[in-house]
């Protein structure tokens, strides 16, 4: 993270097109010491075992929890994203406050975001609570720092992707903020707590354990958030080039 910073500082000292990434950068550097501090406190497994026990979880395939609050919720992420990109040509709410290359900066960041979710739950070797031996599984515990261990079971579980649906859209706040536009805290604001509903959630059926969230929540704001800056000063590069 220290070295982001650097490699930040780097590009955007000169620009004058990203004023925030500084404060942007500590953000991201405060919640991820936080988040390695809830990693180093076992808490993870404490708030797992009220929903699951050696019989598993019985919230797993619990009607609202899986068709509504899992599939329902990622169809409707989509049907989001699908009316942002439709905003880029014919823009409505807020977007009427951006140009529309501000509006395909949101676009930017927001698959920035989304894709290093994808790529890292692709490659990573950690297995889902309900996989666990401690909830009926027959894999071992083993932390999703420990990359190079595999724990024998389906993997492919850190980061939480559902999460992601919600915390992506972490996007429009960016956009908003350099458009100086009215109110993106209150987006900002929604994207968390879409992110969180949607991590909890998973988290109550057995598929993700908190710190599965708090990452998707960092590289959300972390990915999202140099994406954005950088299609910035690219974008403002272009500019001055023409």
């Amino acid at each position: 993270m220290i070295s982001i910073m650097f490699s930040l500082r780097t590009l955007f000292s000169s620009s004058r097109t990203s004023p925030h990434w500084q404060t942007d950068a500590l953000i991201s550097l405060g919640l991820m010491l936080t988040f390695l501090a809830w990693d180093s406190t076992g808490w993870d497994m404490a708030l797992a075992q009220p929903w699951g026990n050696s019989a598993g979880f019985a919230l797993r395939d619990n009607w609202w929890m899986s068709t509504v609050m899992h599939n329902g919720a990622r169809n409707l992420g989509w049907l989001i994203f699908l009316a942002l990109l439709i905003g880029v040509w014919k823009p409505w709410g807020q977007f009427k406050h951006m140009a529309k290359a501000g509006r395909w900066g949101v676009l930017f960041s927001f698959a920035g975001a989304l894709l290093s979710v994808t790529l890292i739950k692709a490659f990573s070797h950690t297995s889902c609570p309900w996989d666990l031996q401690t909830f009926g599984g027959t894999a071992p515990y083993v932390s999703h720092w420990n990359v190079w261990l595999d724990d024998g079971g389906g993997g492919h579980c850190f980061p939480a992707g559902h999460a992601s649906t919600g915390f992506a859209f972490i996007a429009v706040y960016f956009g908003l903020r350099q458009a100086g536009a009215p109110g993106p805290r209150k987006y900002l604001l929604i994207a968390v707590l879409a992110g969180f509903v949607l991590g909890l959630s998973q988290q109550m059926r057995g598929a993700h354990f908190m710190s599965h969230t708090l990452w998707t929540a960092w590289l959300c704001w972390t990915v999202g958030g140099i994406s954005h800056h950088l299609y910035q000063m690219l974008r403002t590069k272009m500019i001055l080039k023409s």
